[in-house]
């Protein structure tokens, strides 16, 4: 049976983390994994919803040594946990806050006494233990689980690594915007540390001036894994940001304006990563320099009457992407937006992708959406847009759209709104936006 070690890149005496200014060492956090494990419940499915991204992976590390999965659903609505409690009638949730869900059985986070027995030697995980369940929401609403191995997350993260030569980073600090629960949040601020030898911060600073300071307060050199939405806030909220060596974002296309902008007060690179729950972490880009997609090392796609597949590498079983791929050579595509997204108007066709990156990169312009209501009756929807920019009139936004895009795809109605609905991932779910979209008014002009 093949086993891969629990962390890699890791020197004696390694920093593994960064909690309330307070250095973790590989030894301790190896300690409190071994410790954790020890008391946790006998259950097959464990649901992570600690908060403190330090207790997350001590949680998630000490399930993988008793065999348990972490289930990591898209969202945390009573709703979706009811639904995850019916199919997985042993699962347990452990946290480190209040847990709101009063029908599920609650493990809270203990203590951890310092004189428990440093761990004998780094613990291996066989390859093909399942690790995660992550969830789609589907097209019914019900959450669909995909299998992540060990091996398969491995595999990733080392991928990952490799593309960015991130071992000329020795050490480096790991601050996330995004939660641990989320895939993209899993990949680059927790596996990417265990896998690549570095220590990640162990908070979620949510306001921009929060972020800043915990970014200053990181050693060098040190890396930022955000969102669009939340890079956005940064950029805007601060003259003085703290210098980078590298800035990951990922969940939302991102604007080659912003990416400019980001890299310049940054003084650091920014790569996108565009992957999907099914896939993971699928390819990578230098927004700044090109609008081409480089596949991940050992990841191959192909096309068919249904679409684009990936396959190889960390992606165990080959998965069809739910996006519109032009192939551009073996390991080069461009992403045209969601198959679900492309919208035909008077003959004319377009993607909402395309369309939110014209709007976005109006001057003025805080944050944007289109949005095609679903038909009522048989009548056709119009293209709303939600826009927040203030100081800027509708009239005016109207102006610099027609500069930008085909008449066919002027949004009838554009409203104007204080914030857009985007959830912990910076992601805009389309039953928020529908509900914005009837709260203001319909689709109607």
């Amino acid at each position: 049976m093949i086993e891969l070690s629990l962390l890699s890149g890791y020197a004696s005496g390694a920093i593994f983390a960064y909690r309330d200014r307070k250095a973790i060492r590989v030894e301790q956090f190896l300690r409190d994994v071994a410790q954790l494990a020890t008391v946790l419940p006998e259950r097959r499915h464990v649901f992570n919803l600690c908060s403190d991204r330090y207790h997350f992976v001590v949680g998630f590390c000490a399930a993988l040594l008793k065999r348990q999965i972490s289930l990591l659903p898209p969202n945390q609505t009573s709703d979706l946990v009811t639904q995850l409690k019916k199919r997985y009638a042993d699962v347990y949730c452990l946290t480190d806050d209040a847990s709101p869900y009063r029908n599920l059985e609650t493990f809270f986070y203990p203590p951890m006494k310092a004189s428990y027995p440093l761990a004998p030697s780094m613990p291996t995980i066989p390859a093909a233990q399942i690790a995660a369940l992550v969830f789609t929401s589907g097209s019914t609403g019900q959450p669909l689980p995909h299998e992540k191995s060990w091996r398969s997350l491995v595999r990733g993260a080392q991928a990952e690594v490799a593309r960015l030569d991130l071992h000329a980073y020795a050490g480096m600090a790991v601050l996330g915007t995004v939660p641990p629960q989320h895939m993209y949040g899993l990949e680059s601020s927790v596996l990417m540390a265990m896998q690549g030898g570095f220590a990640l911060h162990a908070g979620r600073p949510f306001y921009p001036a929060d972020v800043l300071t915990e970014l200053a307060s990181l050693p060098r050199p040190r890396c930022l894994v955000t969102t669009p939405v939340h890079l956005r806030a940064l950029l805007s909220g601060s003259d003085d940001l703290p210098p980078v060596e590298l800035i990951l974002c990922a969940t939302a296309a991102l604007t080659p304006q912003l990416a400019t902008a980001a890299e310049v007060r940054f003084a650091a690179p920014l790569y996108e990563i565009y992957g999907c729950t099914e896939a993971g972490q699928v390819a990578t880009r230098r927004t700044v320099q090109t609008a081409d997609w480089q596949a991940l090392p050992g990841l191959t796609l192909r096309e068919d009457k249904q679409g684009t597949w990936v396959r190889g590498g960390h992606v165990e079983t080959e998965v069809m992407l739910q996006d519109v791929i032009e192939i551009r050579g073996d390991e080069h595509f461009l992403l045209h937006g969601r198959s679900a997204d492309l919208v035909n108007i008077a003959g004319k066709r377009t993607s909402l992708a395309s369309l939110n990156h014209h709007l976005n990169s109006i001057s003025g312009v805080h944050d944007g959406a289109f949005f095609m209501p679903a038909e009522r009756d048989g009548v056709a929807s119009r293209l709303t847009a939600f826009v927040v920019a203030p100081g800027l009139t509708r009239d005016a936004l109207i102006a610099a759209l027609r500069e930008r895009i085909d008449p066919a795809f002027m949004p009838r109605p554009l409203r104007l709104v204080e914030a857009l609905p985007r959830n912990a991932t910076g992601k805009l779910p389309r039953e928020a936006l529908s509900a914005l979209c009837a709260a203001s008014g319909g689709s109607g002009s």
